[in-house]
């Protein structure tokens, strides 16, 4: 697969992640919201078929990752956020705020920096330190869960969305030189067992994340803390290429990024369309 077939699976990734951040809502908001560390929500998210194609689009992003680098990857993914809000407000009514918009366009301006800095390249071999670094650091987010799910509202969203992304953040950057690599061999490499973990631990976290508050504070804060973690440690450890003389447009196009998701933190709020619906026996 060349380099604009990467591309392509990447626009794909980004469609397919839009409707399944969609579909990965209303699906996590037929559950019942619990304050504590839940796995068992994957277990009844599995019986959701809705929740499961969310789940399945993004096994594209890990394709698109065998020839493109990270910060174009992750920064392709988190559009979605974008597309989702306007697949939402058109499909299901949900209200997008006019600060929420402005936003998302601070968000377009920092992927189009990244876009254009983008140069395509086969990752590196993973260090064994990065490795065991990976393993730590999400264990180090399954411990961290566990106060964070005692944290309400959005500002509950915020942090069970970072955590989610931290956890994704592990997965892109195992499955950057996997995606490369013979498919068929996949269950014979460790770090595609650890690239499952993370999916497994950062699926829970943002389902918790979305039953929380709206859409964009769920998965801008993901988003955020994936693309910057993914981006940085792509270039420095695995070998990602940036454009002659463009390194000043990653380190803008990143920066204006998180800017863009912390703001739709801040300003986003959960509207009665986006909340979970009540619960038998739990109060709404």
């Amino acid at each position: 697969m060349g380099e604009y077939g990467g591309y392509a699976l990447l626009v794909l990734s980004a469609l397919a992640a839009a409707v399944g951040i969609v579909a990965q809502t209303v699906a996590a908001r037929r559950t019942e919201q619990r304050d504590a560390v839940d796995p068992g929500i994957l277990v009844r998210l599995a019986t959701d078929r809705v929740y499961l194609f969310g789940f399945g689009s993004q096994v594209l992003a890990f394709l698109a990752r065998a020839t493109l680098p990270l910060y174009i990857v992750q920064a392709g993914s988190s559009s979605a956020v974008g597309l989702a809000a306007v697949i939402g407000l058109v499909v299901l009514g949900w209200r997008v705020s006019g600060r929420e918009i402005a936003a998302l366009g601070v968000l377009a301006v920092g992927l189009l920096l990244l876009v254009g800095a983008a140069e395509s390249s086969v990752a590196a071999p993973m260090p064994p330190a990065l490795g065991f670094g990976l393993l730590a650091a999400l264990l180090a987010v399954v411990a961290l869960a566990f106060p964070a799910a005692r944290i309400p509202g959005a500002p509950g969203a915020v942090a069970m969305g970072a955590l989610a992304g931290v956890a994704f953040a592990v997965l892109a950057l195992c499955g950057r030189p996997l995606a490369a690599g013979p498919l068929l061999e996949l269950p014979l490499q460790p770090l595609a067992w650890l690239m499952v973990a993370s999916a497994l631990v950062g699926q829970a976290l943002l389902a918790a994340a979305l039953q929380r508050s709206s859409t964009t504070v769920a998965a801008a804060s993901m988003d955020a803390t994936t693309v910057v973690l993914a981006s940085v440690l792509g270039v420095t450890v695995l070998g990602d290429q940036i454009a002659a003389g463009r390194g000043w447009w990653v380190a803008a196009g990143l920066t204006l990024v998180v800017a863009a998701v912390v703001a739709m933190a801040v300003v986003g709020r959960p509207s009665r369309e986006q909340l979970p619906a009540p619960v038998a026996g739990v109060a709404a």
